[in-house]
């Protein structure tokens, strides 16, 4: 497996509007992109070669909304690019790495993900990501 970067830094919000413009009026970063995607609304924060992913549950039962209530506003999760997701997600399981996606699915912004379970990296949300533009 080849990580060629940290993609991403997710950071759950609980109000995406108020996130949005820290970022845009306190700092000088642009949101570029905003969608929605399984019960979520995504900004996303382009920084050098890597970006901020600020993530707001919209449906009241994400994944999101359970990690703001558990543990408030913060880094929700890290994301690698890497040069193949499904050569990657084969060496983890042979690894013994346990996984919440064993086989890629679709991600937001049209990137394959796979996440890898909390408890196989030491409490760290890690999702690895491939934009669908490149072949697998």
């Amino acid at each position: 497996m080849k990580i060629k970067r940290i993609a991403h830094l997710g950071v759950a919000v609980k109000d995406l509007e108020s996130a949005m413009n820290f970022f845009t009026d306190s700092l000088p970063l642009e949101v570029t992109h905003t969608e929605e995607f399984q019960g979520m609304k995504i900004a996303f924060i382009p920084i050098g070669d890597s970006s901020v992913e600020l993530l707001q549950d919209v449906s009241g039962a994400s994944a999101v909304k359970k990690f703001v209530e558990k543990n408030g506003e913060g880094v929700h999760h890290i994301a690698y690019e890497v040069d193949n997701i499904y050569e990657a997600v084969a060496e983890l399981k042979a690894k013994g790495i346990k996984l919440i996606d064993e086989t890629p699915r679709q991600g937001a912004h049209g990137m394959s993900v796979a996440f890898m379970h909390p408890k196989a990296t030491h409490g760290i949300l890690m999702e690895l990501v491939q934009p669908s533009s490149e072949p697998h």
